[in-house]
């Protein structure tokens, strides 16, 4: 009897999964264990695994195809093996949605700007594929090659130069009406030329598509509802502080001078101050839990890295226990895999406190939305240089503004402003970060 596959929850928070690509096509032998296809959850690309040995005898879904947890993808049987019930397919891709192209528009539809008199008439040379139109009142075509009729002066004689009566013969055009800017009205060949460029057809060319739309990722749409979570009904306020990172700075150049293997960011200082500051706090290292506020004994600091689709945060795990060398190393390790889309659901789920860094583009200072049902996130600028009084006297030095968004449901004001300060001491004072 043949087997379902479904789609599987392959990650923690998966409600749906994009079905990137099958890997294994209609008739090929299938042993258990054998990756059936790559699945697009909501954080990363990951295999679909069978379940069942035999012949994969349908996709019910096409590859591109969102289908949600649990529905039917495929089917495993003996060869030739009919599908059970109906033939329709689990799912269908949305069919692609595509703007119409205006028409091609010329000034021969839309009237023709540039002619003095309301009584002047013109002939137009046709686009292509349609006939030549009169523009404005009706008028008797002269043979071509004809002078030109041009403004009549008193006594009757035509107020044009020779030169601008035969450019207009050449073209087609009659000036009765026009305007001239030479002598006493005179029309001149500068009058003809502009009458002649206002009157050539110009195709309006469309841009192309008057619109894209791009296919929502599984990530982003975890995002968007994550975010409604949080923003909504989580009681946030915020916290800022400024910290003199001249130490950090300088502590960063004698590691850096002194093992050129290594690559310390000030970001890692940032994560091993957190973290140690949090050992110190257990009311933010903790969870909200509508019943219950969870406060954790390990500390698990979520780093978010910003990849094409979106966001996702790596957590380093019992980031407190370890050296800033081994949080630098592992940081650069977890959100290059990150940016391939190839960490494992453990390497992104649980964090007990996150950080959100974005001084590397320039911003001195924002607010970060937390991630629920984590209690803080600390949001950090840039480190640029002001001029401070220090001791009474002035002096230009590193300084760095931290924010951090709280769940006042867990964190009071006061033990808030009690971590930040904890850890502002800890990053101008760095000796006991650097081992």
């Amino acid at each position: 009897m043949a087997t379902k596959v479904v789609m599987e929850a392959l990650s923690p928070t998966m409600e749906e999964g994009r079905l990137v690509e099958w890997k294994k096509n209609t008739g090929d032998a299938i042993a258990v264990g054998d990756v059936l296809a790559d699945v697009e959850t909501d954080k990363a690309v990951m295999e679909l695994v069978a379940r069942a040995a035999g012949t994969l005898i349908n996709q019910a879904v096409p590859a591109g195809a969102t289908v949600p947890v649990a529905a039917v993808v495929a089917w495993i049987g003996a060869a030739g093996e009919a599908i059970p019930g109906a033939g329709a397919p689990a799912a269908a891709p949305a069919p692609e949605r595509r703007a119409d192209r205006p028409p091609v528009v010329t000034e021969a539809t839309l009237g023709v700007p540039g002619v003095a008199s309301p009584g002047a008439t013109a002939r137009i040379a046709p686009t292509a594929g349609s006939p030549a139109a009169p523009v404005g009142p009706a008028a008797t075509d002269a043979p071509r090659g004809d002078p030109a009729v041009g403004a009549v002066s008193p006594d009757g004689r035509m107020k044009a130069s020779p030169l601008a009566r035969r450019i207009a013969a050449d073209k087609g055009l009659d000036l009765a009406g026009v305007a001239g800017s030479g002598p006493e009205g005179r029309i001149i060949k500068r009058d003809v030329e502009q009458m002649s460029v206002a009157l050539a057809p110009r195709t309006i060319a469309p841009s192309g598509e008057a619109f894209s739309d791009v296919p929502v990722s599984q990530m982003r749409k975890t995002i968007a509802k994550r975010l409604v979570q949080s923003i909504g009904p989580i009681p946030t306020y915020y916290l800022t502080a400024e910290a003199d990172m001249e130490r950090a700075h300088e502590a960063r150049e004698a590691l850096l001078a002194r093992d050129e293997t290594s690559k310390f960011s000030f970001n890692d200082f940032v994560i091993r101050a957190a973290a140690a500051a949090l050992r110190l706090h257990p009311w933010v290292n903790a969870w909200w839990l509508d019943d219950r506020v969870r406060q954790w004994h390990d500390v698990h600091i979520g780093v978010a890295v910003a990849i094409d689709e979106g966001l996702i945060t790596p957590i380093v795990r019992h980031a407190d226990q370890k050296t800033l060398r081994e949080i630098a190393a592992e940081v650069r390790e977890l959100a290059g895999r990150a940016r391939e889309k190839k960490l494992k659901p453990e390497e992104y789920t649980g964090a007990t406190f996150s950080i959100s860094n974005l001084g590397m583009f320039g911003i001195e200072e924002f607010t970060a939305i937390i991630n629920p049902p984590e209690a803080a996130i600390l949001a950090v600028g840039r480190i640029g240089q002001k001029a401070v009084v220090v001791d009474g006297t002035v002096a230009v030095r590193r300084r760095m503004r931290i924010t951090m968004s709280c769940d006042h449901r867990v964190i009071d004001g006061a033990t808030g402003a009690a971590f930040l300060k904890t850890l502002v001491g800890m990053l101008e004072n760095p000796l006991a970060l650097v081992w």
